[in-house]
């Protein structure tokens, strides 16, 4: 059976909005070396209705590795407003959505990677979904911006830490599955 697995990074403080804007200081070479582990054991990615348009408005554009990989590999986007998912080898995820996403666990492959999409990281962690969930925690304070569980209403989600590293740069690699 597969895994869906979930990189985000994150600051001190919950935010996981726009990370590109504020983790440049702590980026480092063991970071993009513990985020291209993660991608290197994917093949299929799983993505929220806005990561998906940020994603499809980019990377179709790009040239290189990155971008072979990025639009090559398979996609599946849940949303239930986009009528229609037009990156090559995407298909779109509506109605029950539960059922689609454990109907591609339990098919042949390597992981279904997740990259942002925190909308759909924490409900598949409430579905019982989400096989590890890996948060980079940048050592920084934000103040505001969308935060991996605010406001869920959703109770209290026990997880059970998996892993943990430490970077030069202060970051913090924390996995996490179920409880």
């Amino acid at each position: 059976m597969r895994k869906i697995v979930s990189g985000l990074f994150i600051s001190l403080d919950g935010v996981v909005e726009n990370a590109n804007e504020w983790m440049g200081p702590w980026f480092s070479p063991e970071l993009g070396q513990a985020v291209g582990s993660l991608m290197g054991n994917q093949d299929a990615m799983l993505l929220g209705r806005v990561t998906y348009a940020e994603f499809a408005a980019h990377w179709p554009h790009q040239e290189g590795d990155m971008a072979d990989t990025m639009n090559g590999t398979p996609k599946y986007v849940v949303s239930d407003t986009l009528q229609a998912a037009d990156w090559q080898n995407t298909t779109l995820l509506q109605g029950d959505v539960a059922a689609e996403i454990t109907q591609l666990k339990q098919g042949d492959g390597k992981n279904i990677g997740m990259t942002g999409s925190a909308t759909l990281v924490s409900w598949l962690l409430y579905q019982g979904l989400l096989d590890e969930l890996h948060l980079f925690v940048l050592p920084v304070v934000l103040g505001s911006g969308k935060r991996l569980f605010s406001d869920n209403g959703d109770g209290k989600l026990p997880l059970k830490l998996t892993g943990s590293e430490a970077y030069g740069t202060g970051v913090l690699h924390l996995t996490y599955a179920a409880a």
